[in-house]
């Protein structure tokens, strides 16, 4: 790992100088963007300045800001408006009162939600690692930024950087906060606007799991929308399982709306979609997903003798044909989530996360969100390696690439 961090620099140069430099948008007709998932949780705390400078210096073209609402109405950068797994806030005893339960799309949370705070109160808070098995040794060190101060640092970077690094915010929950009277659209898109980013050409995309949301800003905005698509989990067999919240759009449940949000990815909903949003942002696996190698009694069981049960007892299935009907429609694909740890990785990529995002992108993604940004990076200097000689000759320069 470290001889390829070593290498990263050189890397982010070659990239930067076979993907279109004239766009401002970075990268989007040429190799696949890497988008830093969170910044780069896989190493630092989610949603910090300094998990999304780290993204960039590993290489990321996007750096991605989930965005909830203080009370006072200002958008910071959380995973959720629940802010009991992400920050120290529970360790406080000065907010232990605002402790409480809500609800989310339909379902009941305790914990503590940002609509609560005062963006003076969330500046108290420092941010943790939420996700088990990852390096919690940055935990209580890094502020929650705002929207406006992520996008500073994206601009200060690609100056310093001397290459274009966009901005990827997801719009969290766009009910729940209507409901809250704290809406999110109008004031994304004044901060877009502050920042000179509020039109086509700007290196931004605003992502949503929900589509009222999202036809609503396609009626403001020109900026590049994608319509996530997510899923409650893998069955055995591979196929993806559709349980409440995660089973389709909460505004489709606000509306009466039937249907999943497989429905958004068949020929008829691609269409849909193709009518309010630039491309779709899918659960990997409804591109290409696995089964497990083993199922007793319709659960999976240890494959691989290490006494757990996880991805690595799972072997890849063929792809689907999601990408090339997106394509066909003319959306972009960005798949999301790719993790490094070897636990999330089938048999075949041999506990290899560039084997994953190399075949991801043989399939013609556009895009990955990733929690490692660098293996993204590596991977795809090895994709592109295959199909451009330029990037070749690029490498092997003395001066490095773009001098």
């Amino acid at each position: 790992m470290r001889r390829v961090i070593h290498a990263l620099p050189l890397l982010v140069a070659c990239l930067a100088a076979t993907g279109g430099a004239q766009a401002r948008l970075p990268q989007l007709d040429g190799a696949p963007l890497v988008i830093g998932h969170r910044g780069a949780p896989g190493h630092l705390p989610d949603h910090t300045l300094e998990g999304y400078a780290l993204a960039i210096e590993l290489g990321a073209d996007f750096v991605e800001p989930d965005l909830v609402s203080t009370r006072d109405g200002v958008l910071i950068a959380r995973h959720e408006p629940n802010l009991i797994a992400t920050t120290n806030v529970k360790d406080m005893p000065k907010f232990a009162s605002r402790k409480r339960v809500a609800l989310v799309d339909g379902v009941a949370e305790e914990g503590f939600f940002a609509s609560d705070f005062t963006l003076a109160e969330i500046k108290e808070l420092r941010a943790v690692q939420p996700m088990a098995g990852r390096d919690t040794a940055y935990d209580g060190q890094y502020r929650i930024p705002t929207l406006r101060e992520v996008i500073a640092l994206v601009k200060r970077k690609t100056l310093e950087k001397g290459r274009t690094i966009g901005l990827y915010p997801e719009t969290k929950h766009p009910t729940f906060h209507k409901a809250l009277g704290l809406p999110l659209e109008d004031k994304l898109l004044a901060e877009l606007t502050f920042a000179g980013w509020n039109d086509r050409q700007a290196p931004v995309f605003i992502q949503s799991f929900e589509t009222a949301n999202l036809r609503e800003l396609r009626a403001k905005t020109a900026v590049r929308l994608v319509q996530l698509v997510d899923a409650d989990g893998l069955n055995p067999d591979g196929t993806l399982s559709y349980a409440p919240p995660y089973d389709k759009p909460y505004d489709w449940v606000v509306s009466g709306r039937a249907g999943t949000f497989a429905d958004l990815v068949t020929p008829t909903g691609l269409s849909e979609v193709a009518t309010y949003a630039d491309g779709i942002g899918p659960w990997k696996y409804y591109l290409q997903s696995t089964a497990c190698r083993v199922v007793s009694q319709g659960v999976c069981q240890d494959a691989n003798g290490d006494g757990l049960v996880n991805e690595a007892d799972r072997r890849v299935l063929p792809p689907t044909r999601v990408v090339a009907d997106a394509h066909a429609r003319g959306l972009l694909v960005h798949a999301y989530t790719f993790r490094s740890e070897p636990s999330r990785l089938p048999l075949e990529d041999a506990g290899m996360p560039t084997h994953e995002f190399e075949r991801f992108f043989a399939l013609g993604v556009d895009g990955v969100f990733a929690d490692f940004p660098d293996s993204a990076v590596a991977a795809k200097g090895k994709f592109l390696l295959e199909r451009s000689p330029g990037f070749r000759q690029c490498l092997l320069k003395a001066t490095g690439c773009g001098r």
